[in-house]
């Protein structure tokens, strides 16, 4: 019995150790979430009130005690899902109509409010590629069809890409397609990065604000600004909320698991992201507030919106 005592205390320890047992009455976090997006899109909308504010995924957030929570809903200008037809478990696969379906239930919530809906299915055999695009089309939303869930490339099919035009596109309502491409492995420089992004048609382009370690310029986000065609597209930058990446410019040496304490557990499934107490005020000041703050690089660059990821952290802790 002694020994199974001192088994089950080294479990418990080595969890609470690691981060993993939370189990906090005290902190509500689905509205800490809800929260910390409202703040970012207020902050970011002070200094720009056209800047898009796009959460990915997470988006139970809509819903409030069986209400829609109007508040966060009024935050947003649109709303992203990934795997919505296919690559939920695998790519190339067909999500389950179970999981669909709910998603569905969730996202025109939004579609009825007047926000645009941006898919991202993980696929790239062709028939399926055309089945994505054309499922998404008839529901009124913006997809993309990603031949790789890392995002290097901007795929060759289908081509062209459904709803071309050589518009001015100012405004996520005035979009017809995007292109979400934000690991640049697959290019030889910087430069050549921007050639093949002005070299497409997309009407949007949801990217990484960084290429290595060095954040795009405002000259170079009006660069990619340019579609082949003539017509202007938005260009959004992806920032991640509810993980902190080692590779980014606020990460200091000495930081591991629990410290600084919000830290809370690497990623298994993505090395480098490691799970953060969103709600914590020292992480909110690395993602707004101030002028080295992650949101603020993002306005002076130029970007027109932010594309914010790990909404679904939440679920991590319930």
């Amino acid at each position: 019995m002694r020994t199974k005592f001192l088994f089950l205390f080294l479990i418990i320890s080595t969890l609470f150790s690691c981060g993993v047992v939370f189990n906090n009455d005290s902190i509500e976090y689905r509205e800490e979430m809800r929260s910390f997006v409202q703040e970012i899109s207020e902050y970011a909308k002070n200094q720009d009130p056209g800047f898009a504010v796009i959460p990915q995924n997470g988006h139970p957030l809509l819903l409030k005690n069986g209400n829609i929570a109007t508040d966060y809903l009024n935050a947003v200008d649109g709303l992203a899902q990934e795997s919505l037809f296919f690559g939920y478990s695998n790519d190339d696969q067909p999500t389950p109509a179970t999981e669909t379906n709910q998603l569905l239930r969730l996202l025109n919530i939004g579609k009825e409010a007047g926000k645009t809906i941006l898919v991202t299915d993980y696929c790239s055999t062709p028939f399926k590629v055309t089945n994505s695009y054309n499922q998404n089309s008839a529901l009124g939303y913006l997809s993309f069809a990603a031949p790789d869930r890392n995002l290097t490339e901007i795929p060759d099919q289908p081509n062209p890409i459904p709803g071309v035009n050589d518009e001015q596109i100012s405004n996520l309502s005035e979009a017809h397609n995007f292109l979400y491409l934000l690991n640049k492995s697959e290019f030889d420089s910087r430069s050549g990065f921007i050639k093949s992004v002005q070299n497409t048609n997309y009407d949007i382009i949801v990217m990484d604000a960084f290429y290595g370690s060095r954040m795009f310029t405002p000259s170079e986000i009006e660069q990619l600004r340019q579609k082949k065609n003539g017509g202007e597209r938005m260009v959004i930058s992806y920032m991640s909320i509810g993980e902190a990446e080692d590779y980014r410019y606020y990460w200091q040496d000495g930081w591991s698991t629990g410290n600084p304490e919000w830290l809370v557990q690497e990623n298994p499934n993505w090395e480098g992201n490691f799970k953060v107490m969103y709600w914590h005020p020292e992480w909110k000041s690395i993602i707004y507030g101030n002028e080295d703050s992650y949101l603020q690089k993002i306005l002076n660059a130029g970007f027109d919106g932010v594309y914010l990821d790990i909404i679904d952290g939440f679920e991590f802790f319930e």
